[in-house]
């Protein structure tokens, strides 16, 4: 988990937690030839200019919406089919990266159905702006 955050550095937290989509992914026949629930986490530390100084304009436009951060999670998935999960994630990471607020993005791909007997699989990775 991305560490809380630090308010001498002026930034928060933005996050989607638990984001189900279905989704084409997969490298064995049976993920190719039906698509699978995925749940997905999404974890950003966003640079806020008025922090710790002051709350800063009640604006959307100000910070980073979730809302967004949501429809780049659902257009990967819709892109069409994926091998890896990692492919997935790096990809929701990388568009994340691209508003210049987003300091570090935190990406965690689950797969709740691939074992009977497991609650779920997947991966986490974490990227940092250059």
């Amino acid at each position: 988990m991305i560490n809380a955050p630090d308010v001498n550095r002026r930034t928060r937290l933005v996050f989607v937690r638990g984001l189900e989509l279905v989704a084409r992914l997969g490298v064995h026949p049976h993920e190719k030839a039906a698509p699978q629930r995925v749940v997905i986490g999404v974890e950003l530390e966003v640079h806020d200019e008025s922090a710790p100084d002051g709350i800063g304009p009640d604006a959307l436009e100000r910070v980073v919406d979730y809302q967004a951060v949501v429809h780049v999670a659902r257009a990967a998935v819709a892109a069409g089919h994926v091998l890896l999960v990692e492919t997935l994630a790096e990809t929701i990471a990388a568009t994340a990266l691209l508003d210049f607020r987003v300091i570090k993005a935190r990406i965690t791909i689950e797969k709740p159905d691939a074992f009977p007997d497991v609650a779920s699989v997947g991966v986490v990775i974490e990227r940092t702006r250059d």
